[in-house]
C-alpha cells in the first residue's frame, strides 16, 4: 500500500536583539526602527524608555538662559538667580547670555549683571548730553592745567630753562618746551585737553574708549566769554580713550591753541557695535556683523571687545589690550558664533571664519568654504567629547576642527530647521522643525552612533548646569530637566517603537508562525503589540500585557501568511525589549499576484 509522502517546510530562526535606533530610510535594519517616541540608548542594546523629566521652574515668560554657579535665567523684566529677582528693566525679545568672568552679558539690551555681587549690574553703553556750557583746556594727564608761557608762530626769543610754547605756526598747533642743557625747543611728546561739565565724568571711566561730537557750535573764550570766529576743535571732535576723569571733566590726548568753551550740547558716548551674534573667547567679547552697522554703513565685520572689558569696543591705542575689528570678504550673513577650543569661529552657511593669534596686532582670519550652519539654527551650535555638532542646511554636522562630517543619515531625507541644541555626557539634544512645522525632538548618542526620537517637544534655549541638561519647553513655558532633576513633569513615560519591514530578505513566500518577545516590565507598565502585513495601513492589536509586579515575560505571538511584516509596541511606564525571535516556515517561491506557481513547488 502506497501513501502520498508529504514535504516538511523548511523552518529557520532569526532574532533580532540589539536595537541599533532610529533610521527613517526606506529600507533599514532589522534591528532598527522606522519611528520612534521616547525611547532612549541608555540601556542599548535593551529598547526601553528615556528616563522622566522634571520640572525645574515655571517663569512668567522666560527669555534666556545661562549656567554659572548655578542656573540663571531673564524673565520678563528681570534677571533670575537661585530665586533671587534683579529688575533690570529688560525687554521681552529673546536674550543672547554671555559668561565672562563673574559677569553675564545680557543682548540684544547690551546690559551685564555681577552674578558674585548682584548690586554691580547696568548698562555697557553709556552717554552724556551736556546741557550747560563744556569747556576745553590745556592740562596734564591729572587735569592739571597748562599755562603756555608763549602762543605764537613765531620762534620766542630768550625763554627761561623749562619755558613751555604752543607753536601755532605748524598744523596742528604742537607744545614744546625749552631745554637750557640742550638750547633746544623739545616738542612735549604727549598734550592732554580737559574737557568739563556738571557730570560729564560720571558713567565713564579711565581707558574708556568714547566718541565726542558736537564740537561745531558757537565757542566762546573760556576765559573772557568772547565768541571766538575761527576755533579750530576738529581735532577733538571724533574716537577718543578717556586718559583720566572726575566726576564733571575727562581727559583725552589731543591738542588746543586756546581755552574755549561751547554752549550747544556736547555728545559724548561709549558704544558697543550692533552685532548678529556674541560670544566669549580668551578673555574677550567677539561678535560679528552683517549689514547695516548703528551708524547707518553696510558692514560685514568681525569685532573683539578690549583685553577683560565687554565695555569697550573703540579703544586702539596700539597695544595688546586694544579692541578690534576686521573686514571680511566673503558673501552672505552670518549664521552662527561659537568658541571652540579656545578660538572664535564665525559661521556663515557656507563657510567657517576660524581667528587665530593672542592679541590685535597677530589677529588672522582664516576662512575654510564648507557646510556652515543653517540659518536660523545658530542655537544648534554645541558641543560633545571636544566635537562641535550643529545644524547645516544638509543635516546635522560633526565639527572636529579640520572639516565638517554628516552624522544625521539616519535621519533621512527630511528637511530640518529651526534647530537648537544642548549636551550633556556623550549625547547631543536637537529639537528642530520639519517643513510642515511640528518640532521633534533627536537625541544623538555620539559614543554609539546612534539617533533617538523623543517626542515633538520644541526646546528654545539649552543650559548644563550641575550634572542636569536644563532647556525651556516652548509649549508650556516651563523649564524642564532632561534627568529628571526637580518637580516631576511625568510619573510614567508613554513611548512607542514602530520596526521597519520585517522578512524582506527572503524570496520565498513564508509563514511566520511564531515570534517570541523577551521583555521585562516595571510594577504598572503596560505593552501592546500591533502587527501590519504585506505594507497595510491598518494595525491590527495582537497582545496588550499589564504588570503589577517587576517581572520578566516570553510571549509567543502567532501570526498569519505573509510576505512581510511591521511589528509596533505602544507602552507606558518602564519596559525593557531584549530581544524578539521569529520563527519562519518558507514556503515555494510562488508569485501570488500572478496567480501560478513559478517553481512548481508547494507554497
Amino acid at each position: 500500500m502506497h501513501f502520498p509522502s508529504l514535504t516538511v517546510l523548511p523552518t529557520s530562526r532569526s532574532v533580532i536583539e540589539a536595537w541599533m535606533g532610529y533610521n527613517r530610510n526606506p529600507r533599514i535594519g532589522d534591528g532598527e526602527l522606522y519611528d520612534m517616541e521616547n525611547l532612549s540608548s541608555d540601556r542599548f542594546p535593551v529598547l526601553a524608555p528615556r528616563k522622566p523629566r522634571g520640572i525645574y521652574a515655571a517663569p512668567t515668560s522666560c527669555t534666556g538662559l545661562i549656567a554659572k554657579d548655578t542656573l540663571c535665567c531673564t524673565d520678563g523684566s528681570c534677571f533670575v538667580m537661585d530665586g533671587y529677582r534683579l529688575d533690570m528693566g529688560l525687554d521681552d525679545r529673546p536674550k543672547t547670555l554671555v559668561s565672562m568672568g563673574a559677569y553675564v552679558i545680557i543682548l540684544p539690551d547690551k546690559k551685564y549683571v555681577n552674578t558674585a555681587d548682584l548690586t554691580d549690574w547696568g548698562s555697557i553703553e553709556a552717554s552724556f548730553v551736556s546741557t550747560q556750557a563744556v569747556s576745553f583746556t590745556l592740562c596734564t594727564l591729572d587735569g592739571g592745567a597748562v599755562s603756555p608761557d608763549y602762543t605764537q608762530p613765531e620762534t620766542p626769543e630768550s625763554p627761561e630753562d623749562g619755558a613751555l610754547w604752543l607753536d601755532t605756526g605748524s598744523s596742528p598747533a604742537a607744545l614744546r618746551q625749552w631745554s637750557e642743557i640742550s638750547g633746544l625747543w623739545a616738542a612735549v611728546p604727549t598734550t592732554y585737553v580737559k574737557i568739563a561739565s556738571p557730570n560729564l565724568g560720571k558713567a565713564f571711566e579711565a581707558g574708556d574708549g568714547v566718541s565726542i561730537s558736537g564740537l561745531s557750535g558757537t565757542l566762546l573764550d573760556a576765559e573772557t566769554g568772547a565768541e571766538i570766529q575761527n576755533p579750530d576743535l576738529g581735532e577733538l571732535e571724533g574716537s577718543f580713550v578717556i586718559q583720566a576723569r572726575g566726576d564733571d571733566y575727562i581727559v583725552v590726548i589731543g591738542i588746543l591753541e586756546s581755552p574755549a568753551a561751547i554752549l550747544n550740547p556736547v555728545t559724548v558716548e561709549r558704544r558697543m557695535p550692533n552685532m548678529d551674534f556674541v560670544i566669549e573667547s580668551e578673555n574677550r567679547l567677539w561678535g560679528c556683523r552683517y549689514g547695516v552697522a548703528a551708524g547707518g554703513e553696510v558692514v560685514n565685520e568681525i569685532y573683539a571687545s578690549k583685553l577683560g572689558d565687554f565695555k569697550n569696543w573703540n579703544c586702539f591705542q596700539g597695544v595688546s589690550t586694544d579692541s578690534y575689528i576686521v573686514s571680511l570678504g566673503t558673501d552672505g550673513a552670518f549664521t552662527g558664533a561659537v568658541n571652540y577650543l579656545g578660538y572664535p569661529l564665525f559661521f556663515k552657511e557656507n563657510c567657517i571664519h576660524k581667528v587665530y593669534g593672542s592679541y590685535p596686532a597677530a589677529y588672522q582670519t582664516q576662512t575654510v568654504n564648507c557646510r556652515g550652519v543653517q540659518r536660523g539654527s545658530e542655537k544648534s551650535l554645541a558641543a560633545v567629547n571636544e566635537v562641535l555638532y550643529y545644524k547645516s542646511s544638509s543635516g546635522v554636522c560633526a565639527y572636529d576642527g579640520s572639516l565638517p562630517r554628516e552624522v544625521s543619515a539616519p535621519l533621512g531625507d527630511t528637511q530640518y530647521h529651526s534647530a537648537s541644541a544642548g549636551s550633556l555626557g556623550n549625547k547631543y539634544y536637537i529639537s528642530m522643525a520639519d517643513p510642515e512645522g511640528v518640532y521633534h525632538l533627536f537625541v544623538f548618542d555620539t559614543a554609539r552612533g546612534l539617533w533617538h526620537r523623543e517626542d515633538s517637544t520644541r526646546a528654545d534655549f539649552w543650559c548644563r548646569a550641575r550634572n542636569e541638561l536644563y532647556f525651556l519647553d516652548h509649549g508650556d513655558g516651563k523649564i524642564k530637566t532632561v534627568l529628571g532633576t526637580g518637580e516631576k513633569a511625568e510619573e510614567a513615560v508613554s513611548w512607542m517603537a514602530q520596526t521597519g519591514s520585517l522578512g524582506l530578505t527572503e524570496a520565498d513566500n513564508k509563514y511566520v508562525s511564531r515570534l517570541n518577545l523577551r521583555l521585562r516590565m516595571d510594577p504598572g507598565a503596560k505593552l501592546t503589540l500591533f502587527i501590519s502585513y504585506d505594507g497595510e495601513d491598518t494595525w491590527e492589536t495582537v497582545c496588550t500585557l499589564e504588570c503589577a509586579n517587576l517581572r520578566s515575560f516570553t510571549v509567543p505571538v502567532k501570526l498569519r501568511r505573509c510576505g512581510h511584516f511591521r511589528l509596533r509596541l505602544e507602552g507606558r511606564g518602564d519596559v525593557h525589549l531584549y530581544s524578539i525571535v521569529q520563527t519562519v516556515e518558507r514556503g515555494s517561491d510562488t508569485c501570488s499576484a500572478l496567480g501560478q506557481t513559478l517553481g512548481g513547488g508547494k507554497a
